[in-house]
């Protein structure tokens, strides 16, 4: 082996690659443990002893407790709130919302869900439905006919939105690829086109079918991306990086993280992913710790494509309604996904049957240690001096998850930083949505392909990606107003200056819902959440400022069926005060939803939000157009955005970070 380099590091964490665990929870936030998740099946099944899919459990998590009793909680450390869960469940063919007091281990409440849409998918549900077709006999003939071995023949469940039904059942739509693992195992580039499947989830049974003729079947060369299977020449060749320990870096007592100056609270939600609590950051002046955001995830997820065609105009998806983003989290691995100072926890939900279901090592906790730059400085020009130059690296806290939905892996980020800027990351990977055809060279397109020719029989579907995220800010306190600073252009129309302009602000609090509204971009401004009950000592108020994402404006027209249910993301920013029920942009029932109850129609409402107790909803947008470089697997397309302090503290809260001490690496021998 070859000797290492010095590493100039920050502390690290002393145990790498660690797992994270809570037995029980200690806290109001805590996701549900094993136990409780056994003893909601046991009390729910005591009133509904029926197996699947006669009654199924769609949605298990914790009911949230009311605010002012988890801050109650928070400042005196006394009993915790009653711990109770949420379920949401289908029997005989209705929606039951069902609420567990766990303590009294009882069921409290229960209501019969009578609006439009339906609860998210379960895991198990869309396993069952989609081997049906293996055993339909039209479809073993449509497969015949092509000349495929069916056994190699994989098909995937696609939701179908709403175009205008007056009734919707609850129906999926299949998509069948060819998987022969000797050839590639990227399925999702090689679409079985031309059949049309419609499955009944409740009956679980085929309710349409339809064969409109073959389309050719993609070739495998050059799709697989198993490194196992590739050949050479391999490039190009990166370099692997030792990471020295040096004392812990972060402490965890069950899902609280305590790192540097901030302490947060890590959850999971099976509908939401990860959820992020009480991120406070210590003030070394007023020598205590103040709350900046009391609750943050990812509300909805929209992705909608751009092919009207028969076969492909439902694929309009909501992933986190319909799918569930944490559902859909996978297996992080070590050193991969996450660097080798990572911890990691693992998440549980239910089943469809109410058993337990473990997503191992599903988030992971790491100090980032990228090159980069806290602040620095280099003067030239102090007398009798040298030169001066005072450099920190920055060093971050990261909590990573990636939920695969479908083709597309999702990397999740919530980044933490001395200065106390909060950057959310998210990063699009895995492989695009494929539509097969006959094509084999852009010549032959004489018509719009909606997509990119990507290879032979190859097109990329255009589509966007929007990620609408819930974030509760309680800057210093739950009495919060937004605030735009916008920028003014100001003539100069005396002789008092040789210039003919300059800009300045003009400040603008909004009042209501509807002043909140806004896409960025289209006039200069700068967006905060504020805190107008307390100042700065030299009179500002103390605020977070929104350093906006990739923020693309939704193209649909408004009243297209598919952005009537997507109409949270016709604002890039939107401003609601503090509702426990209005958790879910898209809507609780997102599936065969119709739009009557998201983000877009609670606004409608137009309610006070200044000097109130208020949250910020952020829309990240992406137009994707693919091209060749995104095939046969998409390299990282990384986005996101970050909440940054203004006038939040007196002066840069990292002006006094001690230079990093430098750690000496392991020394390794070559062995003979």
């Amino acid at each position: 082996m070859k000797s290492t380099n010095l590493l100039f590091l920050f502390p690290l964490l002393l145990f790498c690659s660690a797992t994270a665990s809570s037995s029980s929870h200690q806290h109001p936030l805590d996701p549900l443990t094993p136990s409780e998740f056994d003893l909601i099946r046991t009390i729910v099944k005591k009133s509904y002893p029926f197996s699947p899919p006669k009654f199924t459990f769609q949605y298990v998590g914790l009911d949230d407790p009311d605010k002012p009793s988890v801050l109650s909680w928070l400042y005196s450390k006394k009993s915790l709130p009653p711990r109770r869960a949420f379920v949401v469940a289908r029997f005989n063919k209705q929606s039951l919302e069902i609420t567990v007091d766990l303590s009294k281990r009882a069921i409290v409440s229960t209501k019969v869900y009578r609006g439009h849409g339906f609860p998210m998918y379960s895991v198990e549900e869309q396993d069952s439905v989609a081997e049906l077709p293996h055993k339909y006999q039209p479809f073993i003939r449509s497969i015949n006919k092509r000349g495929l071995n069916i056994s190699n023949v994989v098909c995937s469940t696609f939701t179908v939105g709403w175009f205008g039904d007056v009734k919707s059942n609850r129906t999926l739509k299949l998509q069948c690829y060819y998987a022969d693992e000797e050839e590639t195992a990227n399925l999702y580039v090689r679409p079985v086109e031309g059949i049309t499947i419609v499955v009944d989830l409740d009956d679980r049974k085929i309710v349409e079918y339809s064969d409109t003729g073959s389309v050719p079947l993609a070739r495998p060369e050059n799709t697989e991306y198993r490194f196992s299977k590739q050949k050479p020449p391999f490039g190009p060749k990166l370099n692997g990086m030792t990471m020295v320990p040096n004392g812990p870096g972060f402490s965890i007592d069950g899902h609280s993280i305590s790192w540097a100056n901030w302490k947060l609270h890590v959850g999971f939600d099976v509908r939401a992913g990860p959820v992020i609590s009480l991120a406070s950051i210590y003030d070394m002046e007023q020598h205590k710790y103040r709350r900046v955001l009391y609750r943050g995830y990812i509300s909805e997820f929209f992705v909608p494509y751009m092919d009207p065609t028969a076969d492909w105009f439902f694929k309009t998806y909501l992933d986190s309604g319909e799918y569930g983003f944490g559902q859909s989290m996978v297996p992080l691995k070590p050193r991969a996904d996450c660097p080798a100072n990572a911890v990691f926890f693992d998440a549980y939900h239910a089943g469809e049957d109410g058993k337990l279901v473990k997503i191992p090592n599903a988030i992971c906790v790491f100090e980032k240690h990228a090159g980069d730059i806290m602040w620095r400085h280099t003067e030239l020009e102090v007398p009798n001096e040298d030169i001066i130059t005072e450099v920190r690296p920055d060093v971050t806290l990261v909590v990573r998850t990636v939920s695969t939905v479908g083709n597309y892996d999702y990397i999740i980020d919530w980044e933490f930083k001395p200065s106390g800027s909060i950057k959310l990351g998210v990063g699009l990977t895995g492989v695009l949505g494929i539509k097969g055809t006959s094509y084999t060279h852009v010549d032959q397109i004489k018509e719009d392909a909606f997509g990119t020719l990507l290879a032979d029989y190859t097109i990329g579907t255009h589509h966007d990606h929007y990620l609408t995220y819930h974030l509760d800010l309680d800057i210093d306190g739950e009495a919060n107003s937004f605030v735009k600073t916008n920028l003014e252009t100001v003539t100069v129309k005396d002789q008092s200056s040789q210039r003919k302009s300059y800009w300045t602000v003009a400040l603008e609090t909004a009042k209501t819902e509807a002043d909140a509204k806004m896409n960025v971009g289209l006039k200069p401004s700068e967006l905060a959440i504020v805190n107008p009950n307390k100042k700065t000592k030299v009179g500002n108020n103390i605020g977070y400022r929104l350093f906006p994402g990739p923020v693309a404006q939704p193209l649909l027209l408004k009243d297209d069926y598919p952005q009537i249910r997507g109409a949270f993301a016709n604002y890039n920013v939107m401003v609601t005060p503090y509702n426990k029920s209005e958790k879910w942009a898209g809507g609780l029932y997102a599936e065969h939803s119709r739009g009557d109850d998201t983000l877009a129609t609670w606004t409608l409402r137009n309610r006070n939000i200044e000097n109130k107790d208020i949250v910020l909803w952020h829309t990240v947008g992406f137009h994707h157009v693919p091209c060749q470089e995104d095939f046969p697997t998409m390299p990282t397309l990384s986005g996101g955005f970050e909440l940054r302090p203004t006038n939040f503290f007196e002066r840069n809260p990292v002006l006094k970070v001690r230079p990093a001490k430098p750690v000496r690496g392991v020394k390794c021998t070559s062995q003979p």
